[in-house]
């Protein structure tokens, strides 16, 4: 079922080698949703206790403190990821051997549970999330964790999910603010000189690659955008600069979450909205993206150990995005 799921969520990404990545997660060895299997009675919930009073236990281990006397009345238990999992630095061992998704107690949204215990973010916040497809991406994640040590640079869904889930309710307008201080220095609107012999190729390539981003964007939002020579662009209209940012409000959660990080990815909003807006594959962007690098690339040749670690590390960051904002939209499959 997971299987099944995902491969018709990734059917319109035409990006092979992320494909492939995905797909070797083995999704088949995720169970289908379900109840809660821990049958016992009422507990507490579980949470991680990063403190190490033993000097002799292992710094990376991740110890489950139980609940106080004062002990609550939850009927399920729960893992809390502490914070350090936004930071990208290993964890602790694995602590639990099957992953499964069930519907949330609501009945609104899914949640991930490791053996009986619910998934939480790091500020104790239930991972509820709007899909069941997500749900079972973000299962997939853990249930590839090796036991020993849960690595959160190998799980970029989830850490998404924690920043549509915790940072974007509480900072929606600054995110908006960032990105539309960003956007007149969008990285379409800076154009190479055309009569420079060192920028000519790269002018022409712009326009080759650039321009039709740019008609749609005038056809999009109404207004054309302008074209800088200057490295650091220029002012776009008021007009166009609105209509983005009303876009940009009317977002939920996730997506502003995704578009917030294919932005940073690509240093353009522009090329974030066409993604969001279906304009743009996976590839497509990755190119527009690493147009003028590329091209010096095929100049000068290729830095082993730097340029190709750039490239895979920009892969990773769009291509999570990209399928984190697929696979949180309730109609995706329609």
């Amino acid at each position: 079922m997971a299987a099944s799921l995902l491969n018709k969520a990734l059917k319109p990404i035409k990006h092979p080698n992320f494909l492939s990545a995905l797909r070797s997660l083995n999704f088949s060895s995720i169970a289908t949703a379900h109840g809660n299997p821990f049958d016992g009675p009422s507990s507490s919930s579980f949470t991680f206790d990063n403190a190490n009073n033993n000097k002799e236990k292992d710094d990376n281990s991740i110890y489950i403190k139980p609940p106080t006397s004062n002990a609550s009345t939850e009927r399920t238990t729960s893992v809390t990821m502490p914070m350090s999992f936004m930071t990208g630095s290993i964890v602790g061992k694995r602590f639990y051997e099957k992953v499964t998704t069930r519907e949330s107690d609501d009945g609104v949204g899914w949640t991930v549970m490791l053996d009986y215990r619910t998934l939480k973010t790091p500020s104790k916040r239930p991972l509820k999330l709007p899909t069941l497809a997500l749900a079972k991406a973000i299962a997939a994640e853990w249930e590839y964790q090796q036991t020993d040590g849960i690595r959160p640079f190998t799980m970029p869904l989830m850490k998404l999910a924690c920043t549509a889930l915790e940072r974007v309710p509480l900072t929606r307008t600054k995110i908006i603010e960032h990105l539309m201080k960003k956007f007149d220095q969008d990285l379409v609107f800076c154009r190479a000189p055309e009569d420079n012999t060192l920028t000519a190729g790269v002018h022409a390539r712009q326009v080759e690659k650039v321009d039709p981003l740019l008609s749609w964007l005038n056809s999009e939002f109404g207004f054309q955008p302008i074209v800088y020579s200057s490295f650091f662009g220029g002012k776009q209209g008021e007009g166009l600069s609105k209509a983005v940012e009303n876009l940009l409000k009317k977002t939920d959660n996730c997506e502003l979450a995704a578009i917030d990080a294919l932005a940073a990815a690509a240093h353009s909003l522009v090329i974030a909205l066409g993604i969001f807006r279906g304009k743009l594959q996976i590839e497509e962007a990755i190119e527009l993206i690493r147009l003028e690098e590329d091209l010096q690339v095929d100049k000068w040749g290729l830095v082993e150990g730097g340029h190709d670690v750039d490239i895979a590390d920009l892969k990773v960051q769009i291509s999570s995005a990209t399928v984190f904002l697929g696979l949180s939209r309730k109609n995706f499959f329609h």
